[in-house]
């Protein structure tokens, strides 16, 4: 594997887009660059299981950012339907409890087909958009942002799941207390220079991995840009210079 292509595996794109003719132009001006692709809500409930199809069909891995939170029989059914889908990632929200988790994996588990890989299952502990005023006084969970993604992630663990959602600044301690091949996904990236926008808890690529990122989810920068595929190619190439 060239260094290239180990970085780019490890960015993720946010298809934030209403539908697959839009994300299929953003996809397009991408061609070569062989980076993780995010489906989230948006994009999903309008375009559907066969656009993530297509996106596996023509070789890309796929992170399905839905977010389930429900009881544990419905987010056990939602987690065999997503993993029939043949995604290499998806996620549930941690605020659910350990019994939610734990059905996910068996959901995971009974829809497998003989051979298929498991995907990767992984938790939201905090939004990056949250702020801790907001933590405190309208989620009504008391102390500091870093105490509250810390125990989700310990719970997630204790779960049995493979990683959690949570912003670069929350990875060093996520990484010591559920330990190095504990999976971070870090939202809230923006390069050197990129407007902050609506996420609170930021970083750049290159201080997120020297903080123990393993994927960077990167949306507005990359899609926003006039120039898509140079604008990832830039991020990629500072990260190898900086590796």
């Amino acid at each position: 594997m060239t260094t290239t292509k180990r970085w780019a595996e490890r960015i993720m794109v946010a298809l934030d887009y209403p539908d697959a003719e839009t994300a299929g132009v953003l996809i397009r001006k991408l061609e070569g660059i062989p980076c993780y692709l995010k489906v989230g809500m948006q994009l999903y409930y309008a375009a559907g299981p066969k656009f993530v199809g297509s996106l596996k069909d023509s070789g890309y891995k796929v992170f399905l950012d839905l977010k389930m939170h429900d009881i544990p029989n419905t987010v056990k059914g939602g987690a065999g339907s997503i993993t029939r889908l043949g995604v290499d990632m998806f996620n549930v929200h941690a605020a659910g409890g350990k019994l939610m988790m734990e059905a996910a994996l068996e959901g995971v588990e009974q829809a497998l087909a003989p051979g298929q890989r498991r995907p990767l299952v992984i938790a939201v502990t905090q939004l990056t958009s949250t702020s801790e005023e907001m933590l405190n006084k309208e989620i009504g969970i008391p102390g500091s942002m870093l105490d509250a993604v810390v125990r989700y992630a310990r719970l997630t663990r204790e779960a049995g799941l493979d990683g959690v959602v949570a912003s670069p600044r929350e990875t060093p301690w996520i990484k010591r207390v559920c330990g190095q091949s504990f999976v971070a996904v870090t939202p809230g990236i923006r390069p050197a220079g990129a407007e902050q926008a609506d996420q609170k808890r930021v970083m750049t690529p290159g201080e997120a991995f020297r903080q123990g990122a393993d994927y960077l989810v990167i949306g507005r920068p990359i899609t926003a840009s006039p120039d898509p595929k140079a604008a990832l190619e830039t991020i990629i190439e500072e990260l190898i210079d900086h590796e």
